[in-house]
């Protein structure tokens, strides 16, 4: 591996797509704070994000000066992702949170889990009697498709594009970008927009439960002659995106990079079956060891001290959490896969005021998942042709071809 000191995220050595874990050791030992030839820091340490996603007052995730350059100002994909939830600071995102939270409630989430069981037992029915299946566009991919689809009561026959738009536009999100990953990802943009725009018509006229349909619950908060800090209409579309894309790519990489993980690790897949109870710990563990966001960002708004290294105002930080989340100060044994793993206070939803709002579904979709799915196919093999999602943000599997009946 060539001098660490000289990484540069948005021309990565080879093999560190496929691999960026050695890496990821070489950053925590060598080089935990790692200036970046275009002005930017990677920061690798666990204590160091944890510190940054604190403190919101020195580190700000408002990104409209690294995405005006990166997407063109006043673009669809610039528009998309300074609007959204996750690249915003209050009040937006106060009243965006305040209105998520509160349709993820335990007792929301608890009349969610027959739903969800069905839809992974339909799946896993479906499998049933084909030689070769698809664990990714079959099983994991399907899966928070469907319930944030239900989330907001999206028709059935109209998902279809979901998972296209989505990929092209937090594909948009990676270090580099070629000129069609920007098209496709400013086209989906517009699309997504103009398919919101005619879903939101359709139900203001004819409203849900707001119990049940959150995009209900956000129309009824974009609201302003009612609620006076509602959302606008482009703040309501965007946010709606944001939860389609945010809750669909990450919980696919969570239940696909469990699979995988598993069937590499056949002493704590038996261990699992043996214990069915470790499916909790298994699911942190799965997002510790492969976080299926693996990068994060702030920027800061004043000078600050990370490291031995000073920042400077308005710095762009790429919060490297693949890497924090094996830190040997934080976790024994950190290379090890252990679905008993305790504690484990990893990083995989971020922290702080920004921390994931739909963790919680995320892990019982992800629990749900892989528990019904061991139960059923207790023996299955991955084959060869797996295929990474090849991204530097998300790490994922493209395809993961398994056998699961034998």
């Amino acid at each position: 591996m060539a001098d660490i000191r000289h990484f540069d995220l948005t021309h990565p050595p080879a093999g560190f797509v496929e691999d960026p874990f050695p890496f990821y050791d070489a950053l925590l030992s060598e080089a935990p704070v790692l200036p970046q030839p275009d002005g930017s820091f990677l920061i690798s340490r666990y204590d160091d994000l944890d510190r940054i996603y604190r403190d919101t007052t020195l580190f700000s995730s408002d990104k409209k000066a690294v995405f005006a350059p990166k997407f063109g100002a006043g673009s669809p994909l610039f528009e998309h992702h300074t609007t959204s939830l996750v690249f915003s600071d209050p009040p937006l995102h106060t009243r965006v949170r305040r209105i998520m939270s509160s349709a993820l409630t335990p007792r929301a989430l608890a009349r969610m889990e027959p739903g969800l069981i069905a839809t992974v037992d339909h799946l896993l029915a479906a499998m049933a009697d084909r030689p070769v299946v698809d664990l990714i566009a079959d099983f994991a991919a399907t899966i928070p498709i469907q319930v944030i689809g239900n989330l907001l009561d999206v028709p059935m026959d109209e998902r279809g594009p979901l998972r296209d738009w989505s990929l092209a536009i937090l594909g948009a999100l990676e270090p580099s970008l070629s000129e069609s990953e920007l098209a496709m990802g400013h086209q989906a943009v517009e699309e997504f927009k103009a398919y919101l725009s005619d879903l939101i018509a359709r139900r203001r006229a004819a409203p849900g439960d707001p119990e049940t349909d959150v995009l209900t619950r956000l129309i009824g908060d974009s609201d302003t002659e009612v609620q006076p800090e509602g959302l606008s209409e482009i703040e309501l579309i965007q946010n709606c995106i944001f939860i389609l894309n945010a809750g669909h790519e990450t919980t696919t990489n969570l239940i696909g990079n469990g699979l995988a993980l598993l069937h590499d690790h056949p002493d704590q897949r038996a261990r699992l079956l043996a214990q069915p109870e470790l499916i909790k710990p298994a699911v942190e563990e799965i997002l510790r060891f492969r976080s299926p966001n693996q990068l994060g960002n702030r920027e800061t708004t004043g000078m600050v001290e990370l490291g031995g290294h000073v920042i400077p105002r308005g710095s762009n930080l790429h919060l490297v959490i693949g890497a924090a989340n094996r830190d040997p100060e934080i976790f024994d044994n950190p290379q090890v896969f252990d679905v008993a793993r305790k504690p484990n206070r990893h990083l995989a939803f971020a922290g702080g005021p920004h921390v994931c709002v739909g963790l919680t579904l995320a892990r019982l979709e992800g629990k749900i998942a892989l528990e019904r799915f061991l139960a059923r196919y207790p023996n299955y093999e991955v084959l060869p042709g797996r295929e990474s999602g090849g991204r530097i943000r998300f790490r994922g599997y493209a395809h993961l071809p398994a056998r699961i009946s034998f």
